[in-house]
């Protein structure tokens, strides 16, 4: 029969050996998946998931066997679960901004809505160029003055 502190090393190394796996998967699917997306999509859920079971079997590891509770595993796991889904989005977004090509989709669902934003986003640079030569005109022409009082 297995003690509290050998069940605790079976639970921790458990989930740090499916951590190991999903981490696997995600480096196979980072070299294999065809487009920007889709390795944004296998980097992003797959190693944060990985990393995840990793730092939790590694928590229930130390808090079974030695009864030490370490706040800065729950701080990374935080952070990790937080910020890896957000960058993969902003990655994404940009790469589909920079007119990145998807690869094997039927239809693009996002190009109306940003063609529409677009649009929008021109008249405002337009009226922004505009400003920027008589900005330059001033800073040009005028010399700083620097009073002393």
């Amino acid at each position: 029969m297995l003690s509290l502190s050998g069940s605790g090393e079976a639970v921790g190394a458990i989930l740090i050996l499916v951590g190991a796996i999903f981490s696997l998967i995600s480096a196979i699917g980072g070299i294999r998946l065809p487009d920007v997306y889709t390795r944004s999509h296998a980097a992003s859920k797959s190693s944060t998931l990985g990393v995840l079971c990793a730092l939790v079997g590694t928590l229930l590891f130390f808090l079974i066997s030695d009864g030490y509770f370490s706040i800065r595993l729950i701080l990374g796991i935080f952070f990790v679960f937080l910020t890896a889904p957000v960058a993969a989005h902003v990655l994404c977004r940009s790469a589909y901004r920079n007119d990145v090509p998807l690869v094997g989709t039927a239809e693009d669902e996002l190009k109306d809505y940003y063609m529409e934003n677009e649009n929008t986003d021109e008249d405002k640079e337009e009226v922004t160029e505009n400003e920027a030569p008589a900005i330059k005109l001033i800073d040009n022409e005028t010399p700083l003055q620097v009073s002393e009082t």
